[in-house]
């Protein structure tokens, strides 16, 4: 009998003292406070050819790790992984990559789900309209616009909550592949990302591309998993471009603006195994 790890888990997270805290908070306040025309609120077209060439990388980079079973998952942390261990690791050289008026994101979390299957995860991720549901509370709503064969076109309101609020209304290109029973992928790919005002009221509104603040322009999303060891591995990999941080804020705001994709793809992954340990009945009883 295979033994179970325990549930996912994330160590040795550093906490903020109230100093850095607060000195977060100011950033951030200032950030917000700057006029959005002054900071390229609509992406400049050099950070989007910027951001289509790296994930013209990064795809290239996983259809490659596709093609054979050792290089199928990448990185070292299968072990740490199958021992109850949610892995993040960021996968960006260095602030240098950025492109110009921007900030490029890349992160990358492995898990693994006893007992659970790649039709079990596939079901999940096909099932749209259970996303509210399952990654709660940062999915508001999903809409399917558009299905052929392994493609859909989604739409979706989500809703960032950290400093203060944000909630955007998204569109994705979703494709699914599978290379054999056991070895899977799916891409996600954004079209469209508009900053939503008055969320809920009745004075609700889509931002301007002059009003937005730029706290996110593009994301994909990018998922790999393999059956084997009694369960599932999964691999998320998320690529987000964001707009640079203005002159002098550079100190306190980097942190916050990179620990919020770092958050966001660790909260979906952590959920995906929740769901998925709950459908197999790894999840009751586990501490």
């Amino acid at each position: 009998m295979i033994a179970r790890p325990h549930r996912c888990k994330i160590g040795n997270m550093k906490r903020m003292t109230g100093r850095q805290s607060f000195r977060w908070l100011h950033a951030v306040a200032l950030l917000v406070a700057v006029p959005p025309v002054a900071i390229h609120a609509q992406a400049p077209a050099a950070a989007e050819a910027g951001f289509t060439t790296y994930v013209g990388t990064v795809e290239r980079r996983l259809s490659e790790e596709h093609q054979a079973d050792r290089t199928f998952l990448a990185g070292t942390s299968l072990s740490r992984a199958k021992h109850g261990e949610l892995v993040i690791e960021k996968l960006m050289p260095d602030k240098d990559a950025d492109p110009p008026g921007a900030m490029l994101h890349d992160w990358r979390g492995t898990a693994f789900a006893p007992g659970a299957t790649p039709e079990a995860f596939e079901r999940l991720m096909r099932n749209f309209s259970a996303y509210p549901r399952v990654y709660a509370p940062q999915v508001m709503g999903v809409g399917v616009a558009a299905r052929e064969g392994e493609q859909y076109k989604i739409t979706m309101r989500v809703v960032q909550k950290h400093v203060f609020t944000v909630v955007m209304d998204t569109a994705y290109h979703v494709t699914f592949g599978r290379r054999d029973p056991t070895h899977g992928w799916s891409a996600s790919r954004s079209t469209k990302i508009r900053e939503i005002e008055n969320s809920g009221t009745d004075k609700e509104r889509a931002l301007g591309p002059k009003e937005e603040h730029g706290f996110l322009w593009r994301m994909n999303t990018y998922w790999t998993y393999e059956a084997r060891d009694g369960g599932l591995y999964l691999q998320i990999e998320s690529v987000s471009l964001t707009r640079a941080i203005p002159p002098g804020l550079g100190w306190a705001v980097r942190p916050f603006v990179e620990s919020v994709p770092r958050e966001s793809l660790e909260f979906t992954l952590r959920k995906t195994c929740e769901a998925l340990e709950q459908q197999s009945g790894n999840w009751a009883g586990r501490q």
